[in-house]
């Protein structure tokens, strides 16, 4: 597991499925009832869940599991981390009884081309209480030049 300071695991899955020069994808597989451990994200990502699922997340800074995210199947979301910064540590806690995977592809060849992190920009295919912006099919297509 790598780390940011050697107390900060900044790996963002629990299972690396798949490393290059220019990618990571991990899998964040969690049980009913089981939270993954605190961590920070480094590099801007797209989270992406097959299947639906109900999780909840808490910041490191927070008392409790604020924050929603209710993923229909093949839910997805972009987030901007900016260069040379790190999301908030946080951890995701399952409250479906069932288990659930969703997988998050790290950008890792280039530095991010914003200064700042931006809001997650997503397919609508779910519920998020952070701030986030929706795009229409016809929108996402048009972000392919």
């Amino acid at each position: 597991m790598n780390t940011n300071d050697d107390t900060m695991p900044t790996d963002p899955g629990d299972e690396l499925v798949f490393a290059n020069d220019r990618v990571r994808v991990w899998a964040m597989n969690l049980g009913p009832g089981e939270a993954i451990f605190f961590h920070s994200h480094q590099h801007d990502h797209l989270i992406l869940w097959p299947q639906a699922g109900r999780a909840r997340s808490h910041d490191i800074d927070e008392e409790d599991w604020l924050h929603v995210q209710d993923a229909q199947k093949n839910f997805a979301f972009f987030k901007t981390v900016g260069h040379g910064n790190a999301l908030k540590p946080h951890r995701l806690l399952n409250i479906e009884d069932h288990p659930v995977t969703h997988y998050i592809i790290e950008l890792i060849s280039e530095k991010s081309p914003s200064d700042v992190e931006l809001p997650a920009q997503s397919n609508g295919r779910g519920e998020m209480s952070r701030p986030h912006i929706v795009l229409e099919p016809s929108e996402q297509l048009d972000h392919r030049h």
